[in-house]
């Protein structure tokens, strides 16, 4: 398949999985051919609704991702999974863990599971999950889910940006500080404590509740709810109630308010990330050089070093 991306754009908005795959690839690389394919892909964006599941690895969050997946086809609608895996510090390829857990849904043609890696490239996953959920908006997928396998800053940055943010704990998990350190809280619209057939689901809520009370007021609390994702128990009340907050921010236009905020926060990670590819092109060459041993002379400070750099961009 050639790499233009008009054609695989047309290709992809037609439902085909490898025009899909291709885009997918394309924007995870980066570069010049991902910002034409952006624009390609564009137009034929908007009608999708995401849903980012993050929290602690080993949480759950593959196995209740795999039962919702299953419970949006009951209803005979078609979904995209991207699954943000870690990357391979010797391939530099996605582990691919979650493809081999959603098995049940391989050779379902309405299911497209993609696992995404950050390939090294500059702005990371942080700027490729947009695109490649554009990439599945385009190509009609009503639903989007989108997780991630852990609750470092980038993961949390990712599973913030969709229109519904689900956080999952399991019972005992113990340290509300850590997890409102990592912004859980703050990204938060439902919680889920997963394996709730465990010990210390109660004193989990718990902790959550007052995590919640001591939050600042907003419009919309976020429930909080038990599932065993193993055994599909909770899976319907879920998915009932990401209905319920996509119709709260359907109501007085919260959900296009929230997207205008994600769209200005992605537009400033863009610049950031150009401008950076251009002060670190700066900073290499003979002038780099005869500056840093400047310094290293005594004949220049630091930041007399670092204005010359700019001046001369």
């Amino acid at each position: 398949m050639p790499l233009d991306p008009d054609s695989l754009v047309a290709r992809a908005v037609q439902g085909d999985r490898g025009a899909i795959a291709k885009l997918i690839s394309i924007v995870e690389d980066g570069g010049a051919l991902a910002m034409v394919a952006g624009a390609a892909l564009h137009p034929h964006t908007g009608n999708a609704y995401t849903v980012g599941l993050t929290g602690a690895p080993g949480a759950g969050k593959s196995s209740l991702t795999d039962g919702l997946v299953g419970r949006v086809r009951r209803d005979g609608i078609e979904v995209g999974v991207l699954a943000i895996d870690p990357t391979s510090p010797f391939t530099g390829g996605a582990i691919l863990g979650d493809r081999v857990r959603m098995q049940d849904h391989a050779t379902d043609p309405g299911v497209y599971i993609r696992s995404m890696a950050t390939r090294g490239h500059l702005g990371g996953l942080a700027l490729a999950t947009p695109q490649a959920i554009r990439v599945l908006d385009a190509a009609g997928k009503p639903w989007v889910f989108v997780e991630t396998v852990g609750v470092g800053q980038v993961e949390v940055e990712i599973a913030g940006a969709a229109d519904t943010t689900i956080v999952v704990v399991n019972p005992g998990w113990g340290d509300g500080v850590q997890a409102n350190k990592a912004g859980l809280l703050e990204i938060a619209d439902l919680f889920v404590v997963n394996k709730a057939d465990r010990d210390g689901v109660a004193e989990t809520i718990r902790d959550l509740e007052m995590m919640l009370d001591l939050s600042a007021a907003s419009d919309w609390r976020p429930p909080i709810l038990t599932t065993v994702a193993t055994s599909a128990t909770g899976i319907d009340e879920l998915w009932s109630a990401i209905g319920d907050h996509r119709a709260f921010q359907e109501h007085d236009d919260f959900l296009v308010k929230r997207r205008e905020a994600k769209t200005r926060l992605e537009v400033e990670a863009i610049v950031l990330a150009r401008l950076e590819a251009d002060v670190r092109t700066a900073c290499h060459g003979p002038h780099f050089d005869d500056l840093v041993a400047k310094v290293n002379g005594r004949l220049l400070d630091p930041y007399a070093a670092a204005e010359e750099i700019l001046r001369s961009r």
